[in-house]
């Protein structure tokens, strides 16, 4: 079997082709012509800053490791349902050709429900940041992994202008050190949002303590929010992650797939009672 970072490289190399096909459709002038006339989008970091452990719920019909999992013929009542039940954040997949995603899905999410919405892609340029909020978008995945330290610097810079926040993934300590450096070196004054992902990029097998082991060998700078990402099948993990501060959980599989998606945020949303997270 391949590397699995040789997927990685690919869908990112898939990712600038479609940039520059987006491109030759709409410039990114164009793109911040018009946003600079929209209202400033609702606060990513500050929602997931609020007591308790918060919930991203994410809007995910597909993935590498699963292949296709469901139907969403309804993103936006999906993300409703998210919202009702208690997420403070949703994320759409927009990558289509593994995700099974699409700009139009964050847009139908964005202008439907009342919470920020992050755009979860493979981002290699600003061009797509750009796209994110004009369809309404509040951040944006930057994948440590998948960028070296200066155009992860400057997609941190450009996220800023385009007014977003950034949840930023890492796999490992050294990802994480990474993630600080640049976001200090980017000097925007916004706050880190640091995903730690427990899937290994290369078996994608999930490792629950593998978030754990990483917050055991770094310290966060202060005032930096920890969002655990993956691994999460119902409020047991959500306080298995608490108990390593994290801030938030990114939830996909687990409540795209429910019966009863409001119900499955609700309970992980109310897994921690917010007086015993300090």
């Amino acid at each position: 079997m391949a590397d699995r970072r040789d997927f990685l490289a690919m869908v990112c190399r898939e990712a600038v082709d479609r940039v520059a096909a987006d491109r030759a459709i709409e410039s990114t002038a164009a793109l911040q012509d018009r946003v600079a006339g929209l209202p400033a989008p609702r606060g990513f970091a500050e929602s997931l800053a609020r007591p308790g452990v918060r919930v991203i719920a994410e809007v995910k019909r597909a993935s590498p490791s699963r292949g296709h999992m469901t139907d969403i013929p309804d993103p936006a009542g999906l993300a409703s349902a998210y919202v009702r039940g208690g997420a403070a954040a949703v994320s759409v997949l927009t990558e289509p050709a593994h995700f099974g995603g699409s700009l139009e899905d964050l847009r139908a999410v964005a202008a439907t429900v009342d919470a920020p919405v992050l755009r979860k892609d493979f981002v290699v340029d600003a061009h797509q940041l750009w796209q994110a909020r004009d369809a309404g978008a509040a951040a944006a995945l930057l994948i440590v992994a998948a960028l070296d330290d200066e155009p992860l610097t400057d997609l941190m810079v450009a996220a800023h202008d385009a007014g977003l926040d950034t949840l930023v993934e890492t796999h490992s300590a050294a990802e994480v050190r990474r993630a600080v450096a640049c976001h200090d070196a980017a000097a925007t004054g916004r706050t880190l949002v640091l995903g730690v992902n427990a899937r290994d990029l290369v078996t994608l097998q999930v490792d629950r303590d593998h978030i754990a082991r990483v917050r055991a060998e770094v310290d966060l700078p202060t005032g930096a929010l920890l969002v655990a990402e993956s691994g999460v099948r119902g409020p047991e993990d959500v306080r298995a992650y608490a108990d390593v501060d994290a801030d938030a959980v990114l939830v996909g599989e687990h409540v795209a797939t429910h019966d009863d998606p409001e119900q499955a945020v609700r309970e992980l949303a109310t897994a921690v009672p917010t007086s015993s997270q300090t």
